[in-house]
């Protein structure tokens, strides 16, 4: 015996994916690293599984049998005990708009295959730590939100930020590596019903970048040509 400690597991997650020998490694893999796993090889097992389990967090094949893993998405997201549940897809897909359009669906992130366990790992953890932190707090790098005081810190230094400043920076925190177009971001701060010219995202970027980068930080912010915006520190790359 040696005498070594078991580590708690650090959440269910649910495997959906039609390839029996990827779904075994991602099983094994991600077990290993102290989570607990269930998994199906379709939508249709991924429904009932989701209703037997409750998984904290789940991750989708976009091409499964019978119902797609884009489907499947939307029908999570339309689901009142599921709406909250990350979903992190693994896809093969990697053209742009597939991306954009699984992100668009629900997707709270989107990995192409083939990626190493070590991303995939760290994404999944990401998705958990801001699931547990949604109603204690937000952090990302060295900054952290508190939604209660609405204070915001950089490496323990009191930001002030105006006030759409501080909801945009809530959706890109919630979200990180997650690329916003400017007019997601529009409809996420401002709401849908209300017309305000694209552009006027770059000018509180602008403003949440002067604010975050004080004293040569590094710039958490990034832009990403005819896309939008993402909230990204270099670490994890897709």
């Amino acid at each position: 015996m040696s005498g070594r400690k078991i580590a708690e597991p650090k959440g269910l997650v649910l495997i959906v994916e039609d390839d029996a020998s990827l779904l075994l490694m991602l099983q094994y893999n991600l077990e290993q690293r102290g989570y607990r796993v269930v998994t199906a090889g379709s939508a249709e097992e991924a429904i009932e599984c989701l209703e037997k389990n409750r998984p904290d967090l789940a991750i989708l094949d976009w091409m499964l049998p019978g119902l797609s893993g884009l489907d499947l998405c939307r029908r999570i997201r339309e689901h009142a005990v599921f709406r909250e549940m990350p979903v992190l897809f693994l896809t093969a897909r990697s053209d742009e708009q597939d991306v954009i359009r699984g992100l668009d669906i629900g997707g709270d992130d989107y990995l192409i295959k083939p990626c190493s366990i070590d991303t995939l790992e760290a994404r999944v953890r990401a998705l958990l730590r801001r699931k547990r932190g949604a109603y204690t707090g937000l952090s990302f790098a060295d900054l952290t939100l508190d939604p209660e005081t609405h204070r915001v810190e950089r490496g323990g230094m009191l930001l002030a930020l105006g006030p759409t400043e501080y909801r945009i920076l809530i959706v890109l925190m919630r979200h990180p590596y997650r690329v916003f177009s400017r007019e997601d971001l529009l409809a996420r701060v401002w709401g849908k019903n209300v017309h305000v010219e694209p552009r006027t995202i770059d000018v509180h970027i602008r403003r949440l970048r002067k604010a975050l980068n004080q004293n040569g930080k590094e710039d958490l912010v990034r832009t990403v040509r005819s896309a939008g915006y993402a909230l990204d520190d270099g670490v994890v790359t897709p």
